[in-house]
């Protein structure tokens, strides 16, 4: 659980950037890769849901954050869902910074009027909503024949080259 303030900013930072990353390496053509043909988001819905979903789930517990709407159609462009998560995850850095207090983290809410946790609590939810979200995109990455980057070490290709470097 955070306790401050500065270590929900530098973890979402943190979590942000490696996201960032996996987005950066999306193509146009990738966006439409399904889990399945009669199953699943397809890796663009899934991408708008991890840029467009942070601002309605705080927003639901009060902080107010100028992001992409999640009811909007998914972009058909990568560079536009890129775009939208860059803005949008520097926009809930600033919003924690300049909405939340140090103290506000060990209050509790009810969050969506049935899940009781602290503020602390929906901070946490978040950032492990983003990564759960982004390891599925990854795999859905891989469906598309497009190589996902290493997140928190080197992927098969990356290893691959660095043994070959010897």
């Amino acid at each position: 659980m955070y306790q401050s303030i500065e270590q929900v900013v530098g973890d979402w930072n943190q979590e942000a950037a490696l996201t960032l990353k996996v987005f950066e390496g999306l193509s146009d053509a990738s966006l439409k890769q399904a889990v399945s043909a009669t199953r699943g988001r397809t890796l663009g819905e899934l991408a708008w849901h991890v840029a467009s979903s942070p601002a309605g789930i705080l927003g639901a517990a009060g902080l107010q954050i100028e992001g992409p709407d999640f009811k909007r159609p998914v972009p058909e462009s990568a560079a536009e869902i890129v775009d939208a998560y860059r803005s949008m995850s520097a926009a809930v850095a600033d919003a924690f910074k300049a909405q939340w207090t140090d103290a506000r983290l060990s209050e509790s809410l009810l969050l969506f009027g049935s899940m009781n946790m602290t503020y602390s609590g929906v901070l946490t939810l978040v950032v492990r909503h983003q990564i759960h979200h982004r390891g599925q995109m990854t795999i859905l990455m891989r469906q598309a024949d497009v190589v996902p980057p290493g997140v928190y070490g080197p992927n098969e290709e990356e290893a691959a080259a660095r043994a070959a470097r010897g």
